[in-house]
């Protein structure tokens, strides 16, 4: 359906890729990964001919249609949210202009009837008839409400903006579908919702996300983005971490036999087919991954920090205790009434439908902003570190990584410093980079290290996985996974949540739902959602 052909992308002296052919087909969706950098949304630029490739082309079979999930916010802040989603057919939406525009001609002539005529017998043809009750309903499935349909884009906040262009996307059953980062700023009913319509949709779907439980649950391939190589693989993301990590082991493995080797190989293969997930694409995964042969299994040359917090001290009975805590912004209530003990190894997921909720509170857990009301006590034994979600202030100056990263360690030797440094995948000249020209990714793992640093047994991190790629966000999710003390964090992402958290505390301004609860059952207990409802005063 879409062909890459012979592709070299080169800027300046560096070549992203080169010489790449793959083509993209049928009812398959496939989840692009790679390093930060590495040029997955260049690689979507040249799929849906925004960029040209220096060598090559890219081909589409004619009468396909293809639909992008656009990052510009602002492009359409005159028109109405409605005619924003319609306008994500462009034929469509050109049909439906040109057509009105010669119904509010004065002077309607007999060439106008007959143009008019033309335009009629394509509407009905495209099912233009059933545009704005489709564009309604993929509207109301995304969570924009019938009340904000006929508002204009400017008067939406970032995160409507993005839903409604997410929307424009999928409307009209495209032939070919290409979204960077869908899920970015959905909550988690809404992210539940564009996995089921993408597991319905019957199309080609190629998408980049950093989201491994939605790139688990739609993908059917893996397009893997590596030193200037693009290579596909059937399966979807955990199928190919976990078969390149045992490949990798067994290169790794010296003494073991080949005909050993084949053997694990094969039944990891059959492990995964008989474990296809997702019921909706279980039968048609398991076929896809019974075809693979052992030698499709490749090891990734992929890179991993080495995340490993530890305690100075293991903490004492009491760790936090919260009471009656409320905060509220410019006269809007974010929380109020806010009541939770912690206790000793619990690691907790906090939610909320407002992110600045969220910041709010984590930054007066740690002592950078005061509540309104309530009270906070840790225990004398309990020592925090923090991981904000905006971390520009720790970057304003022009240290280099190793300096800067010396001032938080009482251990100002250079080798130990670096070594921290190492773990984060600095190595060599890279210590030396200056901390305020870091990318977003590299900022983050530099807090990382520092956390690392204070072995603190309390950790606070607000949306830790923001900017990192996947990666930086596996090795910190095993990281807090093995982590022996009290964690307390928010994340979009839904593995993370549910591979860390084993208690989940979820506020609105009405109310708070406190359970010990794994994140899956949490969002799936039809006695929580009920819960979440009477306590939360929000419709779940």
């Amino acid at each position: 359906m879409i062909s890459v052909n012979n592709i070299t992308i080169q800027f300046g002296r560096r070549v992203l890729f080169d010489d790449v052919n793959i083509s993209f087909s049928g009812d398959n969706c496939f989840g692009v990964i790679g390093a930060n950098g590495a040029g997955k949304s260049t690689f979507l630029k040249v799929l849906s001919g925004e960029l040209d490739a220096n060598i090559g082309g890219v081909s589409i079979e004619p009468g396909k249609r293809m639909a992008v999930l656009s990052q510009d916010h602002y492009k359409h802040d005159e028109d109405t949210v409605l005619n924003t989603v319609m306008m994500g057919h462009k034929e469509l939406w050109g049909i439906m202009v040109e057509k009105d525009a010669i119904y509010m001609n004065p002077d309607f002539s007999e060439e106008d009837g007959i143009r008019v005529s033309e335009l009629e017998e394509k509407f009905g043809e495209m099912n233009g008839w059933n545009a704005e009750p489709d564009a309604a309903a993929l509207l109301s499935g995304i969570g924009i409400p019938e009340s904000v349909h006929h508002k204009l884009m400017k008067e939406l906040d970032s995160k409507e903006k993005v839903r409604v262009l997410l929307a424009q996307a999928l409307f009209g059953d495209p032939d070919i579908l290409i979204l960077d980062e869908p899920t970015n700023d959905l909550d988690i009913n809404t992210v539940i919702w564009l996995e089921d319509f993408l597991l319905d949709f019957k199309n080609t779907v190629i998408v980049v996300s950093h989201d491994r439980h939605f790139l688990d649950t739609v993908c059917t391939h893996i397009v893997d983005i590596d030193f200037g190589k693009v290579q596909m693989f059937t399966g979807n993301y955990t199928f190919w971490y976990e078969s390149s990590q045992l490949a990798l082991r067994q290169r790794s493995s010296a003494n073991k036999k080949a005909e050993d080797k084949r053997k694990e190989l094969q039944a990891f293969i059959d492990r995964f087919s008989a474990n296809a997930s997702k019921s909706k694409q279980a039968t048609a995964r398991k076929k896809m991954l019974a075809k693979i042969k052992v030698e499709d299994i490749k090891p990734s040359t992929r890179k991993y920090p080495g995340i490993i917090f530890s305690q100075e001290r293991d903490a004492g009975k009491q760790v936090l205790s919260v009471k009656n805590l409320s905060k509220s912004v410019d006269g809007r209530i974010l929380f109020q009434n806010l009541n939770f003990d912690v206790e000793k190894g619990d690691k907790i997921s906090f939610l909320s439908k407002d992110s600045i909720a969220l910041t709010m509170l984590f930054e007066i857990l740690a002592g950078n902003e005061q509540p309104d009301t309530g009270t906070i006590e840790y225990g004398q034994t309990i020592s925090t570190s923090y991981l904000p979600s905006n971390n520009e202030a720790f970057f304003n100056g022009d240290d280099n990584l190793m300096d800067w990263l010396r001032n938080f360690s009482e251990n100002k030797d250079e080798s130990y410093v670096r070594g921290f440094l190492g773990k984060m995948l600095f190595s060599g000249e890279e210590v030396f980079k200056k901390s305020n020209v870091l990318s977003g990714g590299e900022k983050v793992r530099c807090m990382i290290s520092r956390m690392m640093l204070a072995h603190a047994n309390l950790l606070l991190l607000d949306e830790p996985t923001n900017h990192l790629d996947l990666e930086s966000i596996t090795a910190l999710n095993n990281g807090l996974v093995s982590f022996p003390g009290t964690v307390m964090f928010t994340s979009h992402d839904h593995r993370f949540t549910q591979t860390i958290a084993n208690r989940i505390i979820e506020f609105s301004p009405n109310g708070f739902v406190d359970l010990l609860k794994l994140f899956d059952e949490y969002i799936t207990d039809p006695v929580v959602q009920e819960k979440r409802e009477q306590l939360l005063g929000i419709s779940v």
